[in-house]
């Protein structure tokens, strides 16, 4: 059973560029941020004061206004960005054997807000003032759970959290119970909602966020010599894997086979990378290879490219490690947390959302803000502008604090 192929067949966005598909594609290749000053609350007292908010978001449109209550912010992404997905997948769930249908659906942080509202009343009132749906609201496995509420998935159903690789991991351990035939189909992915003092107030104090204030939509600069920290963003990407032979035999349209995945960890230190790439290295490797390819056979990495100075340095030495200094000048990298910003545990989930569309579109989205190159940072980041050209497989890299590295390979159809 470990031979069957897994290809994707829908796709749900919930992001700082829209929440509809078609545009938050056509403003991805056309360069757009969706950087800007925080407005879900005060950040006055801050040094960064800007993120990737998601400011188009109609939630009514997904969850009953009983239902909204109930949850927090990052649950409300993670449901709407499913159901987009399940409606892109044209999967009709009433016909489906719903035994044979799974969620893996991650966050690096989970219900961020519940807590810090809730520690609050706490703080004011006392213990009386606690909601009884506080620990199923903050819980980081609840969105799972409440996607397969929602839709009646009976099939393999659990969270991964590993920071920021939190969505990839969801995607690739979603393939591999595809391929050992434990489900037929999976919404995989990630969601994060950490507008909030404890999120944005927690990062500023590691010094790991842009204090581009005053020019917002420059601040996220990866690869970038002038980069000075990542932008925070929030949002949720949610994608329907689907044995193939399940997906022809319903006519599904197939946007790319989810081909490999690589997990590695660094085991080098808690938040900074492995400063001779191994693990990120060895994960792209083994992602690859997973798919029957070799390094020649990639044209394409999204990569985890945060903006910050240590994971772009060691994110390129990475890709040059499983490359080779000559291939890896040629394959084309960009990072589109240029302009999505840094989504947390949902970034490689909408990022692989992303690898779907350029092998279906054959468009590669640009790393905008590129412009002083950085001795360090020395390949090609697709600066600036798209590139149309046919892609035959590429890379989605996540490398979230702990040393947890995942890499997906796609591959077109």
């Amino acid at each position: 059973m470990a031979g069957r192929r897994v290809v994707v067949t829908g796709l749900g966005v919930v992001s700082p560029l829209g929440c509809a598909l078609d545009k938050f594609w056509d403003r991805l290749i056309h360069g757009q941020s969706g950087v800007r000053p925080i407005q879900t609350f005060d950040v006055s007292r801050y040094p960064s004061k800007i993120a990737g908010e998601v400011v188009e978001f109609d939630i009514d449109a997904f969850i009953s206004k009983k239902e909204q209550r109930r949850m927090d912010p990052f649950s409300h992404y993670g449901i709407a960005a499913a159901k987009m997905a399940v409606t892109d997948s044209g999967l009709a769930l009433d016909q489906e054997n719903t035994e044979r249908i799974g969620v893996v659906v991650g966050s690096g942080i989970g219900g961020l807000q519940v807590l810090q509202e809730q520690h609050g009343k706490f703080m004011q009132q006392g213990p009386s003032r606690f909601s009884p749906f506080m620990i199923p609201q903050m819980i980081t496995n609840i969105v799972s759970g409440l996607i397969a509420i929602e839709h009646g998935l009976k099939g393999p159903n659990f969270c991964v959290v590993s920071a920021c690789a939190s969505g990839t991991h969801s995607l690739g351990e979603s393939l591999r119970i595809i391929q050992h035939g434990e489900a037929d189909v999976m919404l995989a992915g990630g969601a994060e909602a950490p507008m909030c003092d404890l999120g944005v107030g927690g990062f500023c104090a590691m010094r790991a966020l842009s204090t581009r204030n005053d020019d917002p939509q420059k601040a996220s600069r990866p690869f970038d010599a002038d980069r000075d920290g990542f932008v925070i963003g929030e949002g949720a990407g949610v994608l329907v894997l689907e044995e193939l032979e399940h997906a022809q035999k319903r006519g599904a349209r197939i946007y790319c086979e989810l081909a490999g995945y690589g997990r590695t960890c660094d085991a080098f230190h808690m938040t900074a990378p492995d400063d001779q790439a191994s693990g990120a290295s060895r994960g792209m490797k083994l992602a690859f290879e997973d798919a029957g390819l070799t390094a020649e056979g990639i044209d394409y990495i999204n990569a985890h490219g945060t903006s910050t100075e240590l994971n772009d340095k060691c994110e390129t030495l990475a890709i040059k490690k499983a490359f080779g200094e000559e291939l890896a000048r040629k394959v084309m990298i960009s990072s589109t947390k240029s302009m999505t910003g840094h989504l947390l545990g949902a970034a490689g989930a909408i990022e692989s959302a992303i690898c779907a569309l350029v092998l279906q579109n054959g468009i590669i989205p640009p790393t905008i803000n590129y412009t002083t190159p950085d001795p360090f940072c020395d390949l090609d980041y697709v600066p600036n502008t798209a590139r149309e050209v046919k892609v035959r497989a590429c890379l989605n890299n996540s490398l979230g604090f702990g040393g947890h590295n995942a890499t997906l390979c796609f591959k077109a159809m």
